[in-house]
């Protein structure tokens, strides 16, 4: 008998992009297949909208925001309980290829090691152009990075081998049920960014691998829900939750590099003023002014409204790392964003 996949897909106020993700997930070659949507507290009439256009899907009503850590347990934990032999945790702003779900099984079945799969995600809005394709750990940058990003992939997916990566990523990411019971649940306590790294790296921790399944694949808008990259939200959890995740998994002298390229994110205002100063105590007055001009360029950048957010959210962010204030974001960070 084939395997049982259950996918969970976390909605928030993504009604339009959740009922987008479900269609393509009507064409999925596999069975059997069960489809779980967890409602995080939505105000757009989510779930009457899904429950009128996709009646064979399972809706849980969270009640309240989880965010992406919580809500996936939520379910997770319902489609263990149902009897899932794998849980695929799948964005809801994607849309994905008819032999996803065929090719990760087939990937995750070979190796009795595998902690979770992933598949090549592109950009939605470039079909061809990779997005994720394997993740690592760059000590020199202090941040992980996807393989591939932003270069336009051919289709020529080789001999079609697993490739291995540092982590899975949580925009699509099949999991065997028994490595759950073993590894745990996502820590909610990060709520929204590095929680699938550090599920990742505890599984690795105890041995497991994470691999990529390279024709298995899935477009994806990117940061839909909160964003992009250069918003409040967004910085405000990378900052909290890259430190978090460096605490639990690095050395310390990785630490050392991430705080680090922290605080020169919370004092970059200064930084260029401190250059200039620097290169003046040195005996160099030309070099001083050429960087005490470029500062005063930038001077100009910074007093604009949305850098001013963003330097707010990263400070906060930092902030609330030491205080040990974990979950959601304070309110203030959210209504920034908006």
């Amino acid at each position: 008998m084939a395997a049982r996949i259950a996918i969970v897909v976390v909605n928030w106020n993504g009604r339009e992009d959740t009922l987008a993700c479900l269609a393509s997930l009507r064409g999925v070659d596999y069975s059997p297949l069960d489809v779980v949507v967890v409602d995080n507290g939505s105000s757009d009439r989510s779930v009457p909208a899904i429950r009128a256009a996709f009646p064979e899907v399972r809706v849980i009503e969270a009640g309240r925001n989880l965010g992406f850590a919580g809500g996936n347990n939520v379910g997770i934990e319902a489609s263990l309980a149902a009897g899932a032999d794998y849980v695929l945790l799948l964005n809801n702003d994607t849309v994905v290829s008819p032999d996803l779900v065929r090719e990760l099984v087939t990937v995750a079945q070979a190796s009795p090691d595998v902690a979770a799969v992933s598949p090549k995600i592109y950009y939605q809005t470039e079909p061809g152009r990779v997005w994720y394709a394997g993740a690592r750990w760059v000590p020199e940058r202090a941040t992980f990075e996807h393989v591939g990003q932003g270069t336009l992939d051919d289709g020529d997916h080789g001999d079609g081998q697993p490739l291995e990566t540092e982590y899975a990523c949580g925009c699509a990411m099949l999991v065997p049920a028994a490595v759950f019971h073993r590894v745990g649940l996502l820590d909610s306590e990060l709520f929204l960014l590095y929680e699938e790294a550090d599920w990742c790296f505890r599984a690795r921790r105890l041995g497991m691998r994470c691999l990529i399944a390279p024709r298995a694949t899935v477009w994806h808008k990117v940061s839909a829900s909160f964003g992009g990259r250069r918003s409040p939200l967004y910085a405000y959890f990378d900052m909290r939750n890259r430190l978090l995740w460096a605490k639990r998994h690095l050395s310390r002298a990785e630490r050392a590099r991430v705080w680090r390229g922290a605080l020169g994110g919370v004092c970059e205002p200064f930084t260029g003023a401190f250059a200039a100063m620097a290169l003046l105590a040195r005996g160099r007055p030309r070099a001083a002014y050429r960087e005490a001009r470029a500062w005063s360029r930038d001077v100009r950048s910074w007093r604009r409204p949305g850098a001013r957010a963003l330097r707010r959210a990263t400070r906060r962010g930092m902030l609330d790392y030491l205080r040990r204030r974990f979950g959601d974001c304070p309110p203030a960070i959210r209504s920034s964003s908006r």
